[in-house]
């Protein structure tokens, strides 16, 4: 199916983590300019090399961005403009835990590292493609949340965490509710476990290196044995990868879903079902 993606200028904040690896190659595949927003530019060189030597019908562009800073963010913006035109979609997936802990743990550091990153990273990057997409009545936000929003037990050790995403759930329902008569659309998408098919494809800032989640051979295997925690209340007993993400993210980025605005889809095997 063709998404009408081909020539469109879109935004991938966090680009060189597990999601956005698949967030960014996939949208290359369908043809988009990609702007891999991300303060790992060296991953986001590594993807753009291989979206050339796989021959993809789009083109990836990395840009240092600190997406907790606005002037970091416009300095993208303007990079992304001279080399592509305007943005089309922007896809919020920059985020992150500080640290696993209890909540009476929590300290301030890590508590305002959270908020920086996942609610000021989202309003920084939405504010700076406004003109873009407002200007000409037309453009898709993609805010990427979490389970840990959502389900008490997916917040266990991160609850501040789950807190902070669920202003992101709060904010697309209410920017899509103010932005839906001026033609742009806000949709979220909360994913479960997402996890990367191999240990080289996770940059060094990733999660997974500094919380120390284990390896996604070492999940793959655990769930082929049996023994992965979780699995066994999951409707749809794999793990999930980052193309199920990039999939859904495209077609809420593509005009198929013209008339879908507001909504949250957990992207999760069916663990979260409202």
């Amino acid at each position: 199916m063709d998404l009408g993606l081909a020539g469109k200028t879109v935004v991938i904040t966090g680009g060189s983590g597990g999601i956005g690896h698949g967030l960014v190659m996939e949208f290359a595949r369908e043809g988009a300019n990609v702007v891999s927003a991300s303060r790992d530019v060296d991953t986001g060189e590594k993807l753009a090399q291989r979206a050339k030597s796989d021959g993809l019908a789009g083109s990836i562009l990395p840009v240092a961005t600190d997406v907790t800073d606005r002037a970091s963010v416009d300095a993208m913006l303007d990079i992304a403009h001279e080399r592509f035109g305007l943005v089309d979609v922007l896809v919020n997936n920059a985020g992150g835990v500080g640290k696993t802990c209890p909540f009476d743990e929590l300290d301030e550091e890590t508590r305002r590292w959270e908020i920086a990153l996942n609610i000021d990273g989202v309003v920084n990057c939405t504010q700076a493609v406004a003109k873009d997409m407002l200007s000409r009545g037309t453009g898709s936000v993609i805010n990427i949340s979490s389970n840990s929003s959502l389900l008490g037990e997916a917040a266990q050790n991160i609850v501040h965490y789950g807190a902070v995403k669920g202003f992101v759930n709060s904010f697309s329902k209410l920017l899509a509710y103010e932005w839906g008569p001026k033609g742009v659309r806000v949709n979220n998408i909360a994913p479960g476990w997402i996890v990367p098919h191999k240990n080289e494809e996770i940059a060094a800032g990733s999660f997974w290196n500094r919380l120390e989640m284990g390896t996604p051979e070492g999940m793959q295997q655990a769930l082929e044995d049996g023994s992965l925690f979780n699995m066994s209340s999951l409707p749809i007993k794999r793990l999930g990868r980052p193309e199920d993400m990039a999939y859904l993210t495209m077609f809420l980025a593509s005009d198929l879903s013209s008339y879908i605005t507001g909504q949250l889809i957990s992207v999760s095997g069916g663990v979260y079902m409202p």
